[in-house]
């Protein structure tokens, strides 16, 4: 059997839908894992010790495990204690949580790296240590791994295609269904992958923007 493109145009709209949940899962998940990423790297650096051990638990299961089995846990295993996610929310947790842990790692660096001076200025002007971090440190470690956290979240594109599995009709699920009804993998998963591609190269241009902004405002 031949390969035959022309049978693609046919399913394309069910694709871009896939390709839509696959850019909502994508947006929403790298917004949980930026804010998170902000908060536990707060947590990790000056939270009192029984909370900073829990989230070091938290953070071991997230860096030690797949994120296969994360999704697993978080869309099947949540059920038995009476949380019943549905497979959207449970993808976007999944992936949110996942990337916020590595994004944290990068955060906490860069928070270090921030000059010891900046927070006692902020104090000597008589913000408290909450708001110094807010509005003095944080920023300013933010700026510094855009470009890291940036890469982070292109991976999570690219990772997004594991939520198929539980049950998300994004861009994988929905070739594998044209799949089932035509018989023609590599057109459907080479389409799928020009797709991916596409998007790929909307958030790299996206995250060019943002550094070139944040250069040219320092």
């Amino acid at each position: 059997m031949g390969l035959d493109f022309s049978i693609l145009p046919k399913y394309m709209d069910v694709l871009l839908l896939g390709s839509l949940w696959t850019i909502g899962i994508t947006l929403a998940a790298s917004l949980l894992s930026f804010v998170g990423g902000i908060v536990f790297a707060v947590i990790a650096l000056y939270a009192p010790w029984l909370v900073r051990q829990p989230f070091r638990l938290i953070e071991w299961m997230f860096m030690g495990t797949p994120l296969l089995l994360q999704l697993f846990l978080i869309y099947f295993g949540l059920v038995q204690i009476g949380i019943d996610l549905p497979a959207f929310v449970a993808g976007i947790i999944g992936l949110g949580l996942h990337f916020a842990v590595y994004n944290s790692e990068l955060i906490q660096t860069a928070i270090l790296a921030v000059d010891k001076g900046q927070m006692e200025a902020a104090r000597t002007l008589g913000l408290g240590r909450g708001q110094a971090l807010r509005k003095v440190v944080i920023p300013q470690a933010v700026r510094a791994v855009i470009p890291p956290i940036g890469n982070n979240m292109i991976a999570l594109l690219k990772d997004s295609a594991l939520v198929s599995v539980i049950g998300v009709s994004e861009l994988t699920l929905s070739a594998q269904r044209m799949i089932g009804k035509t018989y023609r993998p590599f057109e459907f998963y080479l389409l799928a992958a020009a797709l991916y591609y596409t998007i790929n190269l909307g958030m790299e241009w996206v995250q060019r923007r943002i550094e070139r902004r944040i250069s040219s405002s320092r």
